[in-house]
């Protein structure tokens, strides 16, 4: 289970709703099982793949890893957008998640954030797994 205080719920809304057409993203911080901060990025993909792909570069890698060290807190995920589709993780997001990871997918149409699923990267790299998220 992860939880996922309200409050940071409406800060992902608003950060992927400003993003839509394309894909928003960002990591979350906290401990394990517990969002306890995130930290919204700009899509670092070329502009023609953002409505699908988003990116980070190894700047906003580390940036969020100074971040939760600062806090005293742990990198435990990332949250994305699949404007107008599904919110399930598809081949490419497997292809570059990290087992032991939170994967936040909300599902955004025409431009409303109306749906966050949470996934987890089996450790083998076959599948994901669903988490419940609860939100506080």
């Amino acid at each position: 289970m992860l939880a996922v205080a309200n409050e940071l719920i409406e800060q992902i809304n608003r950060h992927v709703e400003e993003a839509y057409p394309e894909e928003g993203a960002g990591f979350l911080i906290g401990t394990e099982g517990e969002v306890k901060e995130i930290l919204p990025l700009p899509n670092a993909r070329e502009d023609e793949a953002r409505h699908n792909r988003f990116l980070f570069t190894p700047e906003d890698y580390l940036r969020a890893e100074l971040k939760a060290d600062a806090l005293g807190l742990n990198l435990i995920g990332v949250f994305h957008s699949h404007p107008d589709c599904p919110n399930v993780p598809s081949e490419y997001d497997r292809e570059w998640a990290q087992p032991f990871f939170s994967y936040i997918i909300t599902r955004v149409d025409e431009g409303k954030a109306v749906h966050h699923r949470s996934w987890r990267l089996l450790e083998d790299r076959s599948k994901y797994e669903e988490e419940e998220i609860k939100i506080q």
